[in-house]
């Protein structure tokens, strides 16, 4: 009887994986379908799933944008982005977790707070602020303000992480002689290793995907991001699904190998 239970559990448990996944990589197939589809196949009624004659027209129609710059801007922005959130969040989380800073609790709501705050509360003043210093249209100027945005979780996530490190570690280092700054480089970051990588590429996934900030402070064509050149592509009356879908897929896919080259530091984080 209990193993006719466990199997039935069993079942259960992998008829949930299965929907779970098809519902989460559903979408995904379809785009990179429809990325091959001739208009005919997207207009179709009922839907077609699968294109019927394959073509590559969708892909070269998306070059008539400057995709390529696009995806540049976007990868240098997100890339400074993710080295300051990255070197500001762990020194600011081994500060709170290895001092007698006061108000340490309060500190931590406080950037909680921010974090709860809505992008298009605070387009406003930034854009006033980057008028005046003179940041809109720049490559640092966006990636200053999406870093300090993603901030708040990557203190959040990292003071937890470094909790959890013994301090008998530094205790040691320090009778051999060593300062803080030596015990935070070489002792703290290797052991903090995985899970930076994974904080890296949660703060590189938003980064990458800021919509409106992009759209706001980086107006100029040879600073726009890839998320705002994604909607050149809709005119007045149409929307052209089969082109949008082979942007689509030549954005994510920079996101798609940083995941499957990180992806044992990810599980490992």
């Amino acid at each position: 009887m209990d193993q006719k239970l466990t199997g039935r559990k069993r079942v259960l448990y992998l008829l949930f994986v299965a929907v779970f996944l098809f519902v989460m990589v559903s979408p995904m197939l379809y785009m990179i379908s429809a990325s091959f589809m001739p208009e005919s196949d997207l207009n179709h009624i009922p839907p077609r799933i699968l294109p019927s004659a394959g073509t590559i027209k969708n892909y070269v129609a998306a070059f008539q944008q400057p995709l390529l710059r696009y995806v540049f801007n976007s990868f240098v922005i997100t890339i400074i982005a993710v080295v300051i959130c990255i070197t500001a969040g762990c020194m600011a989380s081994y500060a709170l977790t290895r001092t007698n800073i006061r108000f340490k609790t309060v500190f931590l709501l406080f950037v909680l707070t921010i974090s709860l705050l809505p992008t298009i509360t605070l387009i406003n003043p930034i854009f006033k602020m980057y008028s005046k210093l003179g940041l809109l249209n720049t490559h640092i100027g966006l990636a200053l303000i999406v870093s300090v945005l993603d901030l708040p979780m990557t203190i959040w996530f990292l003071t937890a992480v470094f909790k959890g490190i013994p301090v008998s570690f530094e205790e040691s280092a320090k009778l051999d002689g060593a300062n803080m700054f030596q015990m935070f480089f070489y002792i703290i970051l290797p052991l903090l290793k995985a899970s930076i990588f994974s904080i890296s590429i949660l703060v590189f996934i938003g980064a990458w995907n800021r919509f409106l900030l992009s759209q706001v402070l980086n107006q100029y064509e040879q600073y726009r991001t890839v998320v705002v050149g994604l909607t050149l592509y809709q005119t007045t009356h149409t929307i052209p699904f089969g082109v949008v879908a082979a942007a689509g897929m030549i954005t994510v896919l920079p996101l798609m190998a940083m995941v499957l080259v990180f992806q044992k530091n990810i599980l490992g984080g």
